[in-house]
């Protein structure tokens, strides 16, 4: 296998949830393994500012405002991409939000939200690259982040596992669907991951000494993600199919969440 396999030269990634964290640290990797990327989220302002530092590196990217619950941003955005770079081949879904409650304390706008945001943005923004990749008669990749929690549980977060879990059962129906049209689906379940919204906890006493528990004996770092979506992404994983890759360093296997 020749390394070629792994570039993305030529191809037109869209990441959604980009404006910090996973999303953000995605984006400008694909942008270094030569993809052409469309960075989206609701907060144009972060976009703004990822799209200079990826243009700074030599890579293009252009930025589209979409709320993965709202199919209309989804239309626009697409539209906007096909205009000025073509037609979009590589979809990351990683846009997602999370609830903590007990399951007898979650009502029904909590679950609407967390579901319609975790398994229902992955449907939108899947369904309408799909359809546009199919209308092109043009092969693709749609990737979608689950978690290690779509794999197991833990206490206070029944509508965050559910949402991950469907995600997970989603991707594996998806990818028998468009085999036919040479579009493969699969998902990626991280683990724990150091970024914005949780490095407060992490940095905390309890949150260094659950980190300590855990069997690497540290968190993830965003970089370490960027390597398993390439090659889904890539010709690398051209056989590639269906699968869940827990990037989690083996938390999922000790029964530790």
């Amino acid at each position: 296998m020749s390394t070629d396999q792994f570039s993305l030269k030529g191809k037109i990634a869209l990441v959604t949830g980009a404006s910090s964290g996973i999303g953000a640290g995605v984006a400008m990797g694909l942008a270094k393994a030569g993809a052409n990327v469309v960075v989206a989220a609701r907060r144009v302002d972060r976009l703004e500012s990822l799209v200079s530092d990826i243009k700074s590196v030599g890579g293009t990217a252009l930025a589209v405002q979409i709320d993965v619950r709202d199919k209309v941003t989804i239309t626009a955005a697409y539209d906007k991409a096909e205009t000025e770079l073509g037609v979009i081949d590589v979809v990351i879904n990683n846009a997602g939000v999370a609830d903590s409650r007990n399951f007898v304390k979650i009502d029904e706008d909590s679950l609407d939200f967390v579901m319609g945001t975790n398994f229902g943005g992955v449907w939108n923004v899947a369904q309408e690259g799909a359809k546009r990749m199919i209308k092109a008669k043009k092969p693709g990749s749609i990737i979608n982040i689950a978690s290690i929690l779509g794999l197991t549980v833990t206490p206070g977060q029944t509508a965050y596992c559910a949402s991950k879990g469907a995600v997970i059962q989603l991707t594996r129906a998806m990818a028998l669907d468009l085999m036919r049209y040479n579009i493969r689906v699969n998902a990626i379940a991280p683990g724990w991951f150091r970024t914005e919204i949780n490095q407060e906890y992490f940095d905390s006493p309890a949150g260094k000494e659950y980190v300590q528990r855990m069997p690497a004996r540290r968190l993830g770092q965003v970089e370490e993600l960027i390597g398993p979506i390439i090659m889904l992404a890539s010709e690398a994983g051209s056989f590639v199919n269906g699968t869940v890759l827990p990037v989690d360093g083996a938390i999922s296997v000790t029964g530790i969440h």
